[in-house]
């Protein structure tokens, strides 16, 4: 077993609360087939990146029983929430600057388009999770048949500095989004990150070409990061009632 090393960063303190935009529909059963289906593909000696989200959580939990078999490996958690879930099905945590490779990221997504494009950020974590899923030897995405789309339409999670709310927000509406501070479920006030910072939900309609958008979002100051995540997926694990679609990049 190799020598485990502390996770360290943002992900020592709690935050000062989290909340997750709600993505509707999605049986657990298929969640449970796409995030277990994705986890057979870590191999002995692999550094994973560990995914927030419902579907992402049972990917852990099945590399948990994993690791109860035998299975040496070492994961990279990209919130709070899959930190603790790791932790409690017993795999070994790792801190970003304290490895050289991620070898494999499982991660869900709120949306995925006919070209792998995604929307994230429903649980708030997007921006951790963009390093993570970037770092990547392959990143793999789980999901269910309701997160499938031909072209993106959700709104887009932008993690903003808290003080720099009003002029992104106006940034947003000159870019023709609409943006929502996304407020915390049974507590006053706004959600804020695990890196301490605010979210705005931007409604942008139909999103016919998200590479543009997303270099747009991230050119204006005072965001940290967006929820669009283009050209980094390398395939997408789809569960269903009757089993598991598996499509690449390329379209197969």
């Amino acid at each position: 077993m190799r020598d485990v090393v502390p996770s360290t960063g943002p992900l020592l303190s709690p935050p000062v609360v989290a909340t997750r935009m709600k993505t509707p529909g999605g049986s657990d059963a298929a969640k449970r087939r796409a995030g277990e289906h994705a986890a057979e593909l870590v191999t002995d000696g692999d550094t994973v990146g560990l995914g927030t989200g419902s579907t992402a959580a049972h990917a852990i939990r099945a590399l948990g029983r994993a690791v109860d078999d035998g299975l040496d490996v070492q994961g990279v958690a990209t919130s709070y929430a899959s930190r603790d879930l790791a932790r409690e099905v017993g795999i070994p945590l790792v801190g970003l600057d304290g490895i050289e490779r991620i070898d494999v990221a499982i991660d869900g997504a709120d949306q995925v388009d006919d070209d792998l494009a995604l929307i994230k950020g429903g649980g708030a974590a997007h921006a951790r999770e963009k390093v993570v899923d970037s770092t990547a030897a392959r990143f793999v995405v789980v999901a269910d048949p309701s997160k499938v789309t031909p072209e993106l339409d959700r709104p887009v999670a932008v993690e903003v500095l808290p003080d720099a709310r009003a002029t992104v927000r106006r940034a947003i509406r000159d870019r023709g989004g609409t943006p929502t501070l996304r407020t915390a479920e049974r507590k006053d006030g706004p959600v804020v990150t695990d890196n301490g910072n605010l979210v705005l939900d931007c409604e942008f309609g139909t999103i016919t070409e998200p590479a543009s958008l997303a270099t747009d979002l991230a050119s204006i100051p005072g965001v940290v990061e967006h929820g669009l995540f283009v050209g980094l997926a390398d395939e997408v694990h789809v569960g269903r009632e009757d089993g598991v679609t598996v499509r690449g990049a390329d379209g197969e």
